[in-house]
């Protein structure tokens, strides 16, 4: 019911590619103009990086920040360009020698902190300079990432409200009015999420009641392919979805994307069907270890519980020119835990799922 079919990946992506390759398009013009401040030439395949982007935020002195301290493993895995890596390095320098400019979209209530974060960051950029002239890329890895998990916080502060109104035909589901982090254990070690409600708040919602509710506790994956995907969520016995214990009818969720530029989400429709073919989803399959809602393949509406790890593989699905992209909904990406999400396969376990963050964000539907 819930196959998503590999051979139909391949031979389409085959076609697009031949198509791609025909009209001389590259990856940039699969990019929405208007997301200006994304890095361009390589498409962006780390989680918390497309989680940085997504957050509902318009302050461009700190999104050039982010990019420049992210172009820098760009730039270290590219032969080690020590003048590329310092470019990137004066560039953060003259954003954060501006404040204000980052300060503006920070509510005064959470200003003091921020000022905090700043400071960090500028200390933080020096000592990087400093790893630089030693050409030690290890610690220069360690501290970008140091650095942007402050970014990500100052980030976070910038976000005053929920960006729009879920449609109130919707209002019978959970959603998620924020992001919460989930941690799994699993047999084979522990996986680290985080669900982005900005982006979807039907389907992270509908994720993060489940976990609350212990739903997938004890559930093995039921399906494994590499280099594509790990699925699971099918309860046991002969339903294939959540049944609602108070309706006593299957949970079912919509097709929720939501595009680069547009104010809110798409619902009910997937963007090829649409006509949206070059639309780029805020939260794209570019990335090993997104989490997408698995659905029967002709029934747009029709997913519960079942869920799958993208196993994200640049020759089979690269980034920006993904078949999957507008078709299936994601709702988050694993931030921690990569290596073991990679030994994962079928017949492994999800021995508990829990709510570590962000569980206050859930908001639960009005009784009738």
């Amino acid at each position: 019911m819930f196959n998503i079919f590999k051979s139909w990946l391949k031979n389409s992506l085959m076609t697009i590619l031949l198509l791609t390759i025909f009209l001389g398009i590259n990856t940039a013009t699969w990019t929405d103009p208007s997301q200006a401040a994304l890095p361009s030439g390589n498409a962006i395949t780390e989680g918390k990086a497309l989680l940085r982007y997504a957050l509902p935020i318009e302050n461009k002195p700190v999104r050039q920040l982010q990019a420049s301290l992210e172009d820098i493993s760009t730039q270290l895995r590219a032969n080690r360009r020590w003048g590329a890596i310092s470019g990137d390095l004066k560039q953060a320098s003259r954003i954060l020698s501006q404040p204000s400019k980052i300060l503006a979209s920070v509510p005064k209530e959470r200003q003091p902190q921020a000022e905090v974060w700043i400071a960090e960051l500028k200390s933080g950029v020096d000592s990087l300079r400093e790893l630089v002239n030693l050409k030690d890329k290890g610690k220069i890895l360690v501290g970008r990432n140091k650095l942007l998990d402050i970014v990500t916080e100052l980030e976070e502060s910038m976000v005053t409200e929920f960006p729009f109104e879920v449609p109130a035909k919707y209002s019978n589901l959970p959603t998620l009015k924020g992001r919460a982090t989930v941690a799994f254990k699993t047999n084979k070690g522990d996986l680290t999420a985080v669900v982005d409600g900005y982006s979807a708040p039907i389907t992270a919602g509908n994720f993060v009641d489940l976990v609350q509710r212990g739903f997938y506790n004890g559930l093995e994956f039921t399906r494994s392919e590499e280099s594509y995907v790990l699925q699971t969520g099918n309860p046991r016995g002969k339903e294939e979805g959540f049944i609602d214990p108070q309706t006593h009818e299957y949970r079912a969720i919509p097709l929720e994307i939501l595009v680069e530029g547009d104010k809110e989400p798409t619902y009910g429709i997937t963007l090829e069907q649409a006509g949206r073919y070059l639309d780029m989803p805020v939260l794209p399959f570019s990335s090993f270890g997104a989490l997408a809602m698995a659905r029967p393949e002709t029934e747009v509406n029709g997913g519960s519980s079942q869920f799958f790890f993208f196993l994200f593989e640049p020759e089979l699905t690269p980034a920006g020119r993904n078949l999957l992209d507008g078709r299936y909904a994601i709702f988050g990406y694993l931030i921690d835990g990569k290596e073991v999400l990679d030994k994962l396969k079928q017949g492994d376990t999800i021995e508990s799922a829990t709510v570590v963050e962000g569980i206050e964000n859930l908001v639960q539907p009005q009784a009738a």
